[in-house]
């Protein structure tokens, strides 16, 4: 038996996402190897939902790969329509590493600069902005300094 079962509405839901997914597993004359199982298995992980293409005429055969394969991956049976059999299995979380040494990294800015009549629009801006800059009240953009400390601070320290 699979690990995951589908209630009838989220089979439907599945049905549909994967009516415009091209098959990306292909499993020929060999029957189910393990290079097949193997790359079904990479395919799940990168996509989630996956449409296999059997060249099998057995329709026996065909439900039985269904099954091994949902077996050996851990997936849910979708659909069998013909040669094509459906697979879904969630989309494992991926680890982001957290790193100390980051600075601030560019971001877009819009900066407003108004006319002095007041009769024309205002002008609208965008900047990237990087972590090493800031923008003054006056829109313009300074590079932030590394703050001078005397001579007499540094040998005294």
């Amino acid at each position: 038996m699979p690990a995951i079962h589908l209630t009838p509405a989220e089979r439907k839901d599945k049905r549909g996402e994967a009516h415009h997914l091209d098959p990306v597993v292909a499993i020929g004359d060999q029957g189910l190897t393990d290079a097949v199982i193997k790359e079904a298995d990479l395919a799940l992980k990168a996509h989630g939902l996956i449409k296999v293409r059997m060249f099998s005429d057995s329709r026996p055969d065909r439900e039985a790969a269904l099954a091994t394969l949902a077996d050996r991956l851990n997936a849910a049976p979708v659909q069998h329509i013909g040669k094509l059999l459906v697979l879904w299995r969630p989309i494992p979380e991926k680890a982001k590493a957290e790193r100390d040494d980051r600075a601030a990294g560019p971001r877009v800015v819009k900066i407003l600069k108004f006319s002095k009549s007041g009769n024309h629009r205002a002008q609208i801006k965008k900047i990237t902005v990087f972590g090493n800059q800031r923008v003054t009240a006056g829109g313009e953009i300074k590079r932030a300094k590394t703050r001078v400390t005397s001579v007499k601070k540094k040998a005294a320290d």
